[in-house]
């Protein structure tokens, strides 16, 4: 089993973070070195390391972060324009926590997805 993460503790309300939603599911918070206008990331509230780690118990919680970033999108305005979604997996994809998480950037044009 993983060990315990930072987001855990948001998630529990012990440490301070600007949550924008929480439900049984999910929580969302503002990126504290966001990338875009909008930087959210939606988490579930149970602890999976990584999209590796995910079952198909996971699967209310995952389509929770998505439903929950369209609604987070069109409150923030950023529907219309356009938003994206990025979920990072270990070292090679960018992971830095080991929770799964989901960033919601908008606010702006954002450019292609990779650098080469």
């Amino acid at each position: 089993m993983a060990e315990e993460t930072i987001f855990s503790k948001i998630i529990r309300r012990e440490i301070p973070a600007d949550i924008v939603y929480q439900d049984e599911l999910v929580t969302a918070f503002r990126d504290i070195s966001p990338r875009a206008p909008q930087h959210v990331l939606i988490i579930p509230n149970h602890l999976v390391a990584t999209v590796n780690d995910v079952t198909e118990s996971d699967e209310p919680a995952l389509g929770r972060m998505i439903t929950v970033a369209a609604k987070l999108a069109k409150q923030a305005g950023i529907d219309e324009d356009g938003y994206r979604l990025i979920m990072n997996c270990n070292q090679h994809g960018g992971q830095e926590v080991f929770h799964i998480h989901m960033h919601l950037l908008g606010g702006k044009p954002l450019g292609p997805m990779l650098s080469v």
